[in-house]
Formats: C-alpha cells, structure tokens, sequence
C-alpha cells in the first residue's frame, strides 16, 4: 500500500522539461533543402564547361570570356538576391522568402536545360543565383531563430552541410548524366522544399515582431513539444524583442554596429579565401595542374571529402567550440594553399603555351595525358586539404554566426548585406579568377588565397567572440554591455 500524502508531499512535482526534437529537425531538413539546390546550381559549370568543350554542342563553346562569365554570373545573381533578402526576411518572413526563392531556382535551371546559346546559359545561371542569394540570407536566420540553444550549433551547420552535399551530387551525377539532364535533376530537391515548407511553422521571433503573440507560442509548443518549457522560452523572446526598437541612430551602438561588422567582414573573408572560384572552376584546374587521374573523378573525390568535412565539424560545433574550428580551418587552409602555390610555381601547366581555352579543349577533346606521376597527387592532396579546411570552419561557422550575433531588430536587413557583400566578393574573384591564371599562372591566385588565411587566423584572434552554448538573448547582452556572457541556469 502507498503512503498517504501528508502537509509535507508535494501537490505538484517538479519534472524536467522534455525537448522533443522531431518536429525541429523536419523544419530545419524542410528549409535547408533550398541549401542543396544552393550548392547543386553553385559548381554547375565544374562539369558543364568539359562538356561544351567538346564541341558537340554548336554555339555553345566558350572562349576565356565567356568561360569567366559563365561560373561569375552565378555570384552577380546571388548578391542581386542577398539585398532582396534584406527586404523579404522582414516583409513576408523567413520561412515564406525561402519557399519564394524557389520561383527563380526553378526558371533558372529550366532555361539552362533547354538553352541553345550562350545567352540562355548566363540568364539560367543569373536566376538560380538570385535564389541562391534569398536562401543564403533566409535559411541560416531562420533555422537559428527556431533551434534550441541545445541544438543550435549543430543545427546551424546544416544549410552549410546540404549545400555539400548538393555540390556532391552534381559532381556525381557530372559522372553519368548529359549536362542538359543535370538542370533537370536540380528541379527536384526545390518542389520537395517547397511542398514541406507549407506545413512548418514560421519562426516564433517573427511572429512576435509582428505581434502575433498566440501563432508564436503555437510555433514554439510545435517546435519544442507540448511538455517542454515553451512558455518560458517565448516570455525570454518576447522580452528580448521589446528592449529593442531598431533607428537609423542605434547602428551607433556597440549592439548593432559590432556585431554587423563582425558579420560582414567575415563573409568577405569568406569568399577572400577563393573557396567559390575553386570549386566552381574545379575541373578545369585539375586539368591545368596535369593530375594523372581523370578530372570529373578528381572533382567527385573532393566533393565526397568537402562533405565528411563539413560532417565532422557539425559533431564538433557544439563541443570545440566556434572559434577553435576557425583556427584549426584558417591553419589548414593557408599549409594547402602554401603548397598548391609552391607546386604550381615550380610545375608549368599541362597546356605549355597554349591559352586556358585551348588547353582545356584539348583536354576535353581526348588527348592522351602522361604516364602517372605520383608527384601530380600534390595538387589533388592539397586541395583537399583546403576543401576539407574550410568546411571545418571557415565554411559553416560563418554561417551560424552570422545568425547568432546579428541583433534580431536588424537581423533581417543585416542578414541580407552580409550576403550581398560575400557575393559581390565572390563575383569579383570568379570573374577575375581565370584571368589572371591566363596572365601569371596558376599560383598567382593561391599565393593570394594563402595570405588571406593569415589575414583569417588574425581576424579571428582579436574580433570573433565565442558563442558556444550561449542563448541568443546572452549573446545580444554581450554585445549590449561588453561584458561576458552571462548564464543563470546551470
């Protein structure tokens, strides 16, 4: 027989919260899908360029112009589409801006399947950039804003892991599938992103912004699970949401200019390090530096390394720390372009003195390379290494920080500069990339790319603060106060 309660018994016993993760993760996987297209439709020219090279497609060769064009074009439209981000991730939401990139996505890779000149070609990539860009500055907003702190880290890596994953998958399909097919095969992560999208909720924060306090705490009981402390979440949000009331004269504050400096600045380094203009001329490159093994494989294999990296780092986001990753990614990064620099320098281009163009045509056409050269592997190894570098850190963590640090009256319109500043960059590089390997070679580039690693171990050094564990509304008090963070709960 059971006790009888007495004064002493507890009416109501205190059990701990229950977090039922499910639902979130379906949200996050349902929004980052528009990441995988991100990454498919990025390398699009990696295996496309070989292709048209062949000359079996009348109209569609392209010369060192068109070549730069081709792979630069994307970033122009991703810049185009990171400034609409800033209007549309305030305006409509984070959630409805995701689902309305895939309009351009769509058009974008419809026209590049049935293109018939070159023109067809640029505005294909145009328009899939221009949802590339949406998707850059909605997604990691959206996926930190609905993510518990437990989570967050992890979470936050994963629009970086399913952009990995996307550029895997046109690398892997580049092995089988004509580049007409490839277009159409990116129509398909967009229609499921699209489809799931309509049943997730929007994110809690943006509801009370708008002051629709009852579908923020139906987001957040949805998200969390109905036995979790939701409650007491929404009353932090809620408070944290109404201690700000964003003006023109608050970017003078510590709390926002810092943190959107942080942002921009280390967006731009981002995209300093060459990491765009690498893998979307990865092909061409491994031709150029005479590896023995076949190029699209080369390319493959690096996309399969890109993609554990960026895995491993998920696991470790939340237990390194942010800021030992940067480290340990800037560090790889600048040993690997150290060497690619040095055996670029010392190893003249397989095409002699043949133009870029032609070199690559020739390639393309079936000329029989050397005999292997164990040597060749330095530049396979090497860019690996500086794959696999910048998914540890330089990669994700951008991303995830941007999201955690930018204050949330701000966050919508700074979310989308910093994705405007990173394309803009990233177009620069791209278009000027080819360019200058034709003028001084291939190490000419990575020589710079080496010392822009430098640049990021330094920057990380004095200005990136650690947020590992740290709740949203801890991280805005940092910057509010200038003191360190500050935990209640054990």
């Amino acid at each position: 027989m059971e006790d009888s309660p007495d004064e002493t018994t507890a009416l109501i016993r205190n059990t701990p919260a229950r977090f039922r993760h499910g639902k979130l993760f379906l949200a996050v996987f349902s929004a980052v899908l528009g990441n995988f297209n991100f990454g498919f439709a990025l390398v699009f020219p990696s295996p496309v360029i070989p292709q048209l090279q062949r000359g079996d497609y009348p109209g569609l060769e392209m010369d060192i112009h068109q070549i730069s064009w081709f792979g630069s074009i994307f970033t122009l439209g991703a810049a185009l589409g990171g400034i609409s981000a800033m209007v549309l991730n305030d305006r409509v939401g984070r959630k409805i801006s995701i689902m309305l990139s895939g309009v351009p996505s769509v058009l974008g890779l419809l026209v590049m399947g049935a293109a018939q000149n070159f023109w067809m070609l640029l505005w294909g990539r145009f328009l899939t950039g221009i949802a590339g860009g949406i998707t850059a500055g909605s997604i990691p907003v959206y996926v930190s804003e609905i993510s518990h702190p437990s989570v967050r880290g992890a979470l936050g890596s994963c629009p970086q892991i399913t952009a990995v994953f996307g550029s895997l998958a046109l690398y892997a399909f580049g092995l089988v599938l004509p580049w007409r097919w490839l277009a159409i095969a990116g129509e398909i992560p967009v229609v499921i992103m699209i489809i799931l999208l309509c049943f997730m909720p929007t994110s809690p924060r943006y509801h009370i912004m708008k002051g629709n306090r009852a579908r923020a705490v139906k987001s957040l009981e949805w998200l969390r699970g109905p036995d979790s402390d939701y409650l007491t979440e929404f009353n932090k949000i809620e408070r944290s949401i109404k201690s700000q009331g964003t003006q023109w004269s608050d970017l003078k504050t510590p709390l926002y200019y810092k943190p959107i400096l942080i942002s921009v600045f280390m967006r731009f380094l981002q995209q300093m390090t060459g990491i765009t203009p690498i893998l979307v001329y990865l092909q061409p490159i491994f031709q150029m530096t005479a590896i023995s093994l076949e190029p699209k494989y080369d390319a493959a294999l690096v996309g399969a390394v890109r993609l554990i990296s960026v895995a491993i780092a998920a696991s470790l986001m939340d237990k390194a720390g942010r800021k030992a990753l940067l480290f340990t990614s800037g560090f790889l990064m600048y040993l690997a372009m150290l060497s690619m620099t040095m055996y670029t320098h010392k190893t003249s281009c397989s095409h002699g003195n043949l133009t870029v163009t032609e070199g690559l045509k020739s390639a393309y056409l079936g000329s029989t390379g050397p005999a292997f050269d164990p040597a060749t592997l330095i530049p396979l190894i090497s860019t690996m290494v500086i794959i696999f570098g910048y998914a540890m850190g330089w990669g994700p963590i951008t991303w995830l920080l941007m999201s955690e640090i930018l204050p949330l009256g701000a966050r919508g319109v700074a979310s989308g500069l910093c994705v405007g500043v990173s394309w803009i960059t990233a177009f620069v590089l791209t278009q000027l990339f080819m360019h200058v390997v034709e003028a001084y070679g291939l190490f000419a580039p990575f020589l710079f790319f080496c010392v822009i690693s430098v640049v990021n171990i330094i920057f990380t050094a004095k200005c990136v603060p650690e947020t590992k564990n740290r709740t949203l509304e801890e991280i805005e008090n940092y910057f509010r106060t200038g003191r360190t963070f500050t935990i209640l709960d054990p």
